[in-house]
């Protein structure tokens, strides 16, 4: 691992700054690896799962790839031009401006739960940014992650991408290599032990991480409407999504008819749950964790309430729950779910809802349904959140002209679209002094008129 760490360098330091069109070489050889490949890549991560609904690989996977690739070919040459910037007038008529230039290596851990997307999403940012890219792939996906593997091997030109593959072991060694930046995505109480082995080499990091994210249904907004869009959220991969709604505040006003609503809303997206459309847990660490969250809550007074007819569980895909009457004590309320249950809170009052929010560690994500002007200025000021999704969930990690990112507990640092190409760049200052500059008439011998011209800069 070294070694390839170490020939990717050597790359880098002999093409310091590719050219745009050698970019968007690599980048149409990722792209064309994608589309190729899509029949393999949805079988791979299909076996990971034991079974990952299809379409949901395509629309969550599959699309939002190809699409940053095809975003980042056509903005690139405008994001690789050196940004004018205002020289001061006691400066004139020197010039400055920004230009960004590739940091080097950058090294990607990737998580299991989106492993192809949240590869290609980093990786896209990174290359059309200059960069070469080191990739440790998850080992709770060893089928689609070997497959990544060997198609990035066949499609993408050697010295720009290499594929690491292991277990935990080899993540810490992997995180421990200098990078000229590292982007981390998974677990905070994991992104905390990347980020202390990356300051060791004084690593720059992008973490990206989850948390609780929080879902309001206002009062006067539709009840079938809203629990479809917050449904679709909740369930796509199960539930195991950082920006997944991890519980939800409803307010008063629906409490009859939301728990009817959300099981015919739930048996309308799943009719044959068990055979098709309905993704199973990754695996059986990830199954038990979530039952033993369910069974927490039911044991401290919650009351679980099945989404599915038939709620018997098979293999390793777990139906859907409503948690009611859930309280801190509870784990369920203490850590991301990563599941499919979904703990409910009736309000009565925005202000009660706030103070809650504020109560707990700043999260990835906020979904607010509402047509409530002043609620939505008020939770967009009054509360913290990687990002916001209004009258719908999870929609806005698509848009690529949107900076993703965490805040606090739930990460640091941004890419996507500009936002990536400026993470994975150095942002370099350059002034430019002028034939005719005046700056010599503040040199010593100090007299009369540098102190005039003091007084004259300095002003009032």
């Amino acid at each position: 691992m070294e070694q390839v760490f170490k020939n990717l360098k050597q790359k880098a330091f002999a093409q310091p700054y590719p050219e745009v069109k050698e970019r968007r070489k690599v980048l149409k050889q990722i792209k064309k690896m994608l589309l190729k490949s899509e029949s393999a890549i949805i079988e791979a991560i299909n076996k990971d799962f034991t079974y990952r609904e299809p379409f949901e690989t395509q629309i969550a996977e599959l699309f939002p790839s190809i699409k940053t690739i095809q975003h980042a070919s056509k903005h690139l040459s405008s994001w690789v031009l050196p940004e004018k910037r205002k020289v001061s007038i006691w400066f004139k008529p020197a010039t400055a401006k920004v230009m960004y230039q590739p940091l080097g290596v950058v090294g990607v851990i990737v998580p299991w739960n989106y492993p192809l997307y949240l590869a290609i999403g980093p990786i896209v940012a990174a290359i059309a940014a200059g960069n070469r890219v080191m990739v440790k792939m998850s080992e709770f996906t060893p089928h689609f992650s070997q497959l990544f593997a060997e198609l990035c091997d066949k499609y993408v030109d050697n010295g720009w991408l290499n594929i690491v593959n292991g277990d935990a072991e080899v993540a810490a060694d992997f995180a421990a290599l200098p990078f000229d930046h590292l982007l981390f995505t998974g677990s905070t109480d994991i992104g905390k032990k990347v980020m202390a082995s990356a300051s060791k080499n004084l690593t720059p990091v992008t973490l990206e991480l989850g948390g609780k994210s929080p879902t309001i249904i206002d009062e006067g907004y539709p009840i079938e409407k809203a629990v479809e869009k917050l449904l679709f959220g909740k369930l796509l991969n199960s539930g195991q999504t950082c920006l997944a709604p991890d519980y939800v505040f409803v307010h008063n006003s629906h409490k009859d008819s939301f728990v009817k609503t959300c099981k015919a809303v739930a048996q309308k997206f799943y009719p044959d749950w068990k055979r098709a459309h309905y993704t199973a847990m990754i695996n059986n660490k990830q199954w038990e964790r979530h039952q033993q969250l369910l069974d927490d809550a039911n044991e401290k007074g919650a009351e679980l309430i099945p989404l599915f007819q038939d709620s018997e569980t098979t293999g390793r895909k777990q139906p859907p729950h409503l948690v009611m009457g859930v309280t801190d004590q509870m784990l369920i309320m203490q850590q991301e779910i990563f599941g499919p249950s979904l703990p409910v809170i009736f309000f009565d009052s925005i202000d009660s809802v706030i103070k809650s929010i504020n109560s707990r560690p700043r999260p990835l994500a906020l979904y607010l349904l509402s047509y409530d002007k002043d609620h939505f200025k008020r939770l967009m000021i009054e509360t913290h959140s990687g990002g916001v999704t209004v009258n719908d969930t999870i929609l806005h990690v698509s848009q690529e002209n949107l900076p993703f990112g965490g805040i606090g507990p739930s990460g640091m640092g941004h890419y996507h679209g500009l936002e990536g190409f400026k993470t994975f760049s150095h942002a370099k200052s350059i002034f430019n002094q002028s034939r005719v500059a005046s700056s010599k008439l503040i040199y010593p011998p100090y007299g009369k008129l540098s102190r005039f011209l003091y007084r004259l800069m300095r002003g009032r």
